[in-house]
């Protein structure tokens, strides 16, 4: 494992002009898929966080948020960005936020200027936003409690305001956030338009989430079409956490309808199966068994 703090590497990469794709895994076991494929850094987000425990977003708590992403963290040497929604609170709480999630090995959080607690509605895209004075607050004692636990902290500012105020007032509010010390932003574009001029008009280097499924109509984009228009980064929002619900759905589906599963073959299952197992790193506690309580070596199963 890299002995270089994931705050450092993280910025490492951003200093480079690496362009980062971001897949949101919802568990330990899709960090390791992705840091398997050679992928540069990972994120928690809070739909795939709140689908994955059967809730939704807006009812999570800060602490369930942590657990989540600490896990996550803790079973790659990638670094780690996370959703942290509103900051679960006013200025003093997104100031806690920004600590806590930095002593659980985050490399960095967005937060966004969305009413606390937030809603339901809001995946119907009814966002409910904070005045801009009180959402550039939130970000300055964010990025506070960033230099006062890790300087090289990730504060990413969020508006979701375009959706419904257009993309000059989210703009405004990223440009008002760079003001007082974030380091990345994040707007959402409504069209194909917006989103080339996005990164053109910001003050900070802009994240884009690729929001699969989306029902507004927001354009998707192939990772070189975003690196071409000038974003650093991208948020891949569903793309874990949708094919995993679709498949394991359709195999059930099928035995419950068939009694018989035909969607992977005996030797594809065999293969999928040996992954599950080096993702794992089973060969390493193997070799530690067999090194104090086996007296026989196995191999693997």
């Amino acid at each position: 494992m890299p002995t270089q703090r994931p705050t450092a590497r993280l910025r490492a990469l951003l200093k480079r002009g690496t362009f980062l794709y971001m897949p949101s895994v919802f568990d330990p076991l899709g960090a390791r898929i992705t840091e398997g494929l050679g992928f540069k850094a990972v994120y928690t987000g809070g739909y795939a966080g709140g689908a994955s425990r059967a809730i939704t977003e807006p009812l999570m708590t800060m602490t369930e948020q942590v657990e989540i992403a600490r896990e996550i963290a803790a079973s790659v040497s990638l670094p780690t960005v996370c959703d942290a929604g509103a900051g679960y609170g006013e200025p003093l709480h997104t100031m806690r936020t920004v600590v806590e999630f930095a002593r659980a090995g985050i490399a960095g959080i967005h937060i966004e200027d969305q009413l606390f607690p937030k809603r339901a509605h809001y995946h119907k895209y009814v966002a409910h936003a904070i005045p801009l004075k009180e959402f550039v607050d939130k970000i300055r004692l964010a990025c506070r409690g960033r230099d006062e636990v890790d300087e090289d902290f990730i504060v990413i500012a969020r508006s979701d305001t375009a959706r419904f105020m257009g993309l000059g007032e989210a703009l405004k509010r990223v440009n008002a956030a760079a003001e007082v010390g974030a380091d990345l932003g994040l707007v959402f574009p409504r069209n194909h338009k917006e989103a080339v001029a996005a990164p053109k008009r910001a003050k900070l280097p802009l994240i884009y989430v690729l929001s699969r499924g989306n029902r507004d109509g927001r354009p998707i984009y192939t990772l070189k079409e975003l690196e071409n228009m000038g974003y650093v980064a991208c948020i891949d929002a569903q793309i874990c956490v949708g094919p995993a619900f679709a498949a394991m759905r359709g195999a059930l589906a099928e035995i419950k309808k068939t009694g018989a599963y035909t969607g992977l073959s005996q030797a594809d299952f065999v293969e999928v199966r040996q992954a599950i197992e080096d993702a794992l790193g089973l060969d390493r506690y193997y070799a530690i068994e067999e090194e104090t309580v086996e007296k026989k070596k196995w191999g693997k199963r």
